[in-house]
C-alpha cells in the first residue's frame, strides 16, 4: 500500500538536534513527488541550513531536519524531521499537519543523484517515490 507523502511525517521520534548538512550533500535542493492518483504533487526544498520548505496542495510547511553525511552500510540515509511552521491547510492526502510533528524516514538515492525513494525503514519494502530533482531553481 502506498502511503501519501504528507502522512509519512507522522512517524514519531524523540528529540531532534538540527545540524546543517555539508554543502555537497545529495539531499540539498528542490525535489518533487508527483501523486497522479491524487491529482497533486508535493515540492520539498531541502536547504543548506538544515531546514525544509514543503508545499503540498494548499499546505505550506517548514521543518528542521537532520541527516548523516554518509549513508548506512545498507545505502540509506536516516532523515529525521520536525515541523516548525504550518499554515493549517490540507496537503495532497487531505491531512493537516501539526507543528511539532516528528518523523524518521530512510532515503535511498538513485545512482544518478536525480531521484530518491523515501522509506519507512532500511528496506525497499515500504517506500514512496520517486522524488525527482527539480533543476534550474535555487534551494
Amino acid at each position: 500500500m502506498r502511503v501519501p507523502a504528507g502522512l509519512l511525517l507522522l512517524f514519531a521520534l524523540s528529540g531532534l538536534a538540527v545540524a546543517a548538512p555539508p554543502a555537497d550533500h545529495p539531499i540539498l535542493g528542490i525535489w518533487r513527488l508527483s501523486l497522479p492518483e491524487l491529482g497533486c504533487s508535493e515540492t520539498y526544498r531541502f536547504r543548506g541550513d538544515g531546514t525544509t520548505l514543503v508545499t503540498s496542495a494548499e499546505e505550506v510547511s517548514e521543518s528542521e531536519f537532520k541527516i548523516p553525511d554518509k549513508p548506512s552500510s545498507k545505502g540509506f540515509y536516516r532523515l529525521e524531521d520536525r515541523i516548525t511552521k504550518d499554515n493549517g491547510k490540507k496537503d495532497c492526502s487531505g491531512a493537516i499537519m501539526k507543528v511539532g510533528t516528528r518523523a524518521t524516514n530512510f532515503i535511498r538515492f538513485h545512482p544518478s543523484g536525480s531521484l530518491f525513494l523515501m522509506c519507512s525503514d532500511e528496506t525497499m519494502e515500504s517506500c514512496i517515490g520517486p522524488f525527482e530533482r527539480v533543476k534550474g531553481e535555487e534551494a
